[in-house]
């Protein structure tokens, strides 16, 4: 089975996120298979889903407050609207691999930034 690579980033905090995550992959049908952190900055998980959940779990990564990359959007599309047309058939309980990458971005802001003393140039 292929899996398909999801990126994402996020400002909000860590620990308030990953539940939030793990219980909209699995509200949406899906099971994660594996989370790892791959480095201070980055967390990815692994799971499956059934293509009739795929709409669900869009919604409930935007709902999450990730923002997910261009490329991400458009595979989700894709795969919404593969979801559309296998309904149709006899296989909408086909399962879905994705691995989703997570980075974790500081929050900066200019009243940050002076306060470190820090300079943009």
């Amino acid at each position: 089975m292929q899996t398909l690579d999801l990126q994402a980033y996020s400002y909000e905090d860590r620990q308030g996120l990953i539940p939030a995550l793990t219980q909209a992959f699995t509200h949406s049908g899906g099971w994660v298979l594996e989370r790892t952190t791959t480095s201070t900055s980055t967390i990815e998980f692994r799971l499956e889903i059934q293509l009739r959940g795929i709409a669900d779990l869009y919604a409930a990564l935007v709902e999450a407050g990730i923002e997910l990359t261009r490329t991400a959007h458009a595979t989700l599309t894709d795969l919404c609207t593969c979801r559309q047309h296998v309904m149709r058939t006899a296989q909408p309980n086909r399962v879905i691999s994705l691995r989703l990458e997570l980075s974790f971005l500081d929050d900066v802001t200019l009243h940050s930034l002076m306060m470190t003393g820090s300079s943009l140039a």
